[in-house]
């Protein structure tokens, strides 16, 4: 887009006349200590004083030329730290505080020092199909994984709507990965981690909530979200059934049941997680347990998500001592729906029908 500057003069680039203005402060700066040498009896004096009133006057025009430079480096460094925040707001967005009766919490650390997003995904969203969320893992992180992970939310937010199937959903993820995968492989630009395209791979977790509980879910690689129970029972993982292979390793099967993992029941909460979660070490090589902990914050009384999300990233990043050598990403959703009304069965009995 070509933008029209009325008051800049004809056929003159506009970057041409910002380059210009950058300038006036420094040759100002200049011009004064030229116009000190030149003119100024004490810059042609050799006596201690002179020389020393001489070399506070250049010490002057240096250090406003050097401040010049520095408030225009830290004014374009804020302005690219306000478009990577509007880019990554849009790719990786917070998820709204309730979805369809779930209260949802979401939080991402990126290992990148300076990146709000990495490798990590997650979306979740009210369809006519039920409640459905996605987090997903991509191997590796940095640039490269934030461009794999933008083409699989892509495809979900669209697919959630138009799919009628957690199956339908996921071709779609698969069809865009590979999509991907291609086209990376074809621009000649090296892969994340200098990894060839053909190794790239992202774990992915579909889950799909109806309105009455009934959970099913879709995974590929991914670690098994954990579900606390409204009683304060503990936590536990939501299913144990093996996950298909990850998205652009190899082609997915032929047929693709989907897991049927019960009824998340008003109070319980689903946490999903990716594995920077769980393989975060401490200083002795130990691994977090994000089971115990999340045990242990709903142990007395059942917590909303923005609690269980406070506790665990207190949790892991006191027992990491500092970021996480990994991305980590964690979604919570909470069922505060109403139990559904029990259906009654208006028939006539047996013996008003023989009466008649």
């Amino acid at each position: 887009m070509i933008r029209f500057n009325p008051g800049a003069p004809r056929g003159v680039p506009p970057r041409f006349l910002s380059r210009l203005r950058s300038l006036a402060v420094p040759t100002a700066w200049g011009a004064v200590a030229v116009a000190y040498r030149l003119t100024c009896p004490l810059a042609r004096d050799d006596a201690l004083g002179a020389r020393l009133v001489s070399s506070a006057v250049l010490c002057a025009v240096g250090t406003g030329i050097v401040l010049h430079f520095r408030r225009r480096m830290l004014r374009e460094v804020r302005h690219a730290r306000r478009i990577a925040e509007a880019a990554q707001s849009v790719l990786l967005r917070p998820p709204p505080p309730r979805v369809e009766g779930l209260a949802v919490a979401a939080v991402h650390l990126s290992a990148d020092r300076g990146a709000r997003i990495g490798g990590d995904l997650y979306e979740v969203t009210a369809t006519e199909h039920g409640v459905r969320a996605v987090i997903g893992d991509v191997r590796g992180h940095g640039l490269g994984a934030v461009r794999t992970g933008a083409a699989v939310l892509g495809s979900f937010r669209e697919a959630a709507h138009d799919e009628k199937s957690l199956a339908g959903v996921l071709r779609r993820l698969e069809r865009a990965m590979d999509r991907h995968l291609r086209e990376w492989a074809h621009s000649g630009h090296p892969a994340p981690d200098g990894a060839p395209a053909a190794e790239e791979f992202v774990t992915v977790l579909l889950l799909e909530i109806h309105p009455d509980g009934e959970v099913h879910a879709l995974n590929c690689g991914h670690p098994w979200p954990y579900r606390l129970t409204g009683a304060g029972a503990g936590a536990e993982p939501l299913a144990h059934a093996d996950p298909l292979p990850p998205l652009g390793l190899f082609p997915l099967p032929g047929e693709l049941p989907a897991t049927a993992c019960g009824r998340l029941l008003p109070g319980d909460t689903l946490v999903l997680h990716t594995d920077g979660a769980e393989e975060a070490r401490d200083t002795d090589g130990r691994f977090f347990p994000l089971g115990d902990v999340l045990a242990e914050a709903v142990r007395d009384r059942p917590q909303t998500p923005q609690a269980v999300l406070r506790t665990v990233l207190t949790a892991l990043l006191d027992h990491s001592v500092g970021p996480p050598k990994d991305d980590v990403a964690l979604l919570i959703l909470r069922n505060e729906r109403c139990s559904p009304p029990t259906r009654q069965t208006h028939g006539v009995s047996r013996s008003a029908t023989a009466d008649r």
